[in-house]
């Protein structure tokens, strides 16, 4: 297994035990991701034009565990912001430039490759971006969850 499987199986496990308790197990391949439906946008999310969100697990909008896929196009920002419930994500693809703080700036920022950690703390300000490349990030936490931004975000 590597190291980027045991991030993911760490944040993920937690969700999917109480997902099988509520709907049955949930296995998913990377191929069955790609073919679930995906929103723009949702609960938890940024809002920013171009991110595609996918459910993995549970409902960000209610009470209880989830984890939901977000897949950042290239050259994209998020304005600072915050969210009202602890969440945890891992990288899963690209390098996700994040940083904490109710100013996003380049200078603020910390690359995040595949196989890394990051937690989003509930109402701590946050902000991120990607660069040449697009991003792909797993984030779980305990809904429902929003997104609150510090400033009104220009996008």
């Amino acid at each position: 297994m590597t190291r980027s499987q045991i991030l993911l199986a760490a944040i993920i496990t937690p969700v999917t035990v109480s997902a099988a308790v509520d709907r049955g197990q949930v296995r998913l391949t990377p191929a069955d991701i790609t073919a679930l439906e995906q929103h723009a946008g949702g609960a938890g999310t940024s809002g920013v034009a171009g991110i595609r969100t996918v459910i993995l697990s549970g409902d960000p909008t209610r009470r209880g565990p989830y984890a939901i896929q977000l897949r950042i196009p290239a050259r994209t920002r998020i304005a600072a912001h915050t969210h009202r419930d602890d969440r945890s994500a891992v990288v899963i693809a690209g390098t996700w430039y994040f940083g904490y703080g109710a100013r996003a700036t380049d200078a603020g920022t910390r690359a995040l490759g595949p196989g890394s950690f990051y937690t989003e703390p509930a109402g701590e300000a946050h902000f991120a971006s990607t660069r040449a490349r697009p991003v792909t990030v797993i984030i779980s936490g305990n809904g429902p969850t929003d997104t609150q931004y510090v400033d009104t975000p220009t996008h």
